[in-house]
């Protein structure tokens, strides 16, 4: 399986989700736009938190483009783990979501032109270390808006640090500890076998913060 680590941020570094009206819609654009089949999102009012676990069970016939392994969305960015189900569906689908969203966001706000810096980021995942914390890394991001020496592996206070973590909602990190928050957008299968399930999941988190090393990491991560 190849797993590709995605990344698009907004053009000058511009906070790109307002408000949780706007992280909702682009969890919904994440379920809406990973399908073959053409979507009109103008003529389809976009799901709430509660009817997208539905959605998946409605729309069962979906034919995916890609596997979303984790997602999580920050105020100027988000990052994604993908694994392609067609041919070229890393790019097939991340120019459905980047045009959809922009054009909700251009419409919402009243702006025109770009809203993202340019063509998204993505690295396909090749080294072993690199897998082993990815998944971890993405979902540590929200850190950066409570606790940014995190980075540094400089934590001072593991509880509360992990207690927030566990408080944002707007990644699949609550999903891989077994808690609903967005179920049907993300395939955990194959990381939850890798990490031995949810409870294997949660048991690295704290040794993830003491042990992960960005450095060595370097442009892998993107950013």
């Amino acid at each position: 399986m190849d797993l590709y680590h995605t990344l698009n941020r907004g053009v000058d570094k511009r906070v790109i989700f307002m408000d949780d009206q706007d992280r909702f819609r682009f969890v919904h654009d994440l379920f809406e736009f990973n399908d073959s089949d053409w979507v009109n999102t103008t003529t389809r009012t976009f799901a709430k938190l509660h009817d997208i676990a539905s959605r998946a069970v409605e729309r069962k016939n979906r034919k995916l483009i890609v596997d979303i392994h984790a997602f999580c969305i920050m105020p100027n960015h988000y990052h994604l783990l993908l694994s392609p189900r067609v041919e070229n569906g890393i790019t097939l689908f991340m120019k459905k979501l980047n045009m959809g969203y922009a054009k909700y966001f251009n419409e919402r706000y009243k702006r025109t032109g770009a809203l993202f810096e340019g063509r998204y980021k993505s690295i396909l995942v090749e080294n072993q270390v690199h897998f082993n914390f990815l998944p971890y890394y993405i979902h540590f991001n929200p850190l950066d808006l409570s606790t940014p020496e995190w980075r540094e592996k400089r934590i001072k206070d593991y509880e509360k640090t992990i207690n927030f973590l566990n408080s944002y909602r707007w990644s699949s990190h609550l999903d891989y500890l077994g808690k609903q928050n967005f179920p049907s957008i993300t395939n955990r299968k194959f990381l939850l076998d890798y990490f031995d399930g949810n409870q294997g999941y949660e048991s690295q988190i704290k040794t993830c913060l003491k042990e992960m090393n960005l450095e060595n990491m370097g442009t892998l991560l993107l950013e």
